[in-house]
C-alpha cells in the first residue's frame, strides 16, 4: 500500500490518498474534508490509464467533481498510482520524503 499526505494550503485542506494495487488495478481512497474531493474519493484505476496525463480515469473524475485546475490531490492520486504500479520507484519517493511547490 502506498500512502501520500496532500497539505493543499490555499484552500486549507489536507488529504490522505491510500492506493494499493488489485490485479490490474489500484484501488485509491481518499481520506478529506473536501467535498469535491470527496466525489472522487473512491476509484478503481486501471493500469493503462496511467499512460496518459489528460486521458484518464483520474482526471475525468477529478473534471467530474469540478476540481480547480491547480487541486494537487488528483497529482497526488497520479503518483501513488505510478507507485502502485511500478512504473515510479516506492523507495524513491520515500527517500525523497516530500515534493513541493515554493512561491517567490
Amino acid at each position: 500500500m502506498t500512502e501520500v499526505k496532500v497539505n493543499s494550503g490555499i484552500c486549507g485542506f489536507i488529504h490522505i490518498v491510500r492506493g494499493r494495487k488489485d490485479g490490474q488495478k489500484i484501488i485509491v481512497d481518499i481520506d478529506t474534508p473536501c467535498e469535491k474531493i470527496k466525489k472522487m474519493s473512491h476509484l478503481e484505476v486501471d493500469m493503462m490509464d496511467l499512460l496518459d496525463i489528460k486521458d484518464n480515469l483520474v482526471m475525468e473524475k477529478a473534471r467530474e467533481a469540478r476540481c480547480t485546475a491547480t487541486c494537487l490531490v488528483p497529482c497526488a492520486v497520479m503518483h501513488v498510482c505510478c507507485i502502485e504500479s511500478d512504473f515510479m520507484s516506492g523507495t524513491l519517493a520515500k527517500e525523497v520524503g516530500n515534493i513541493g511547490m515554493e512561491f517567490l
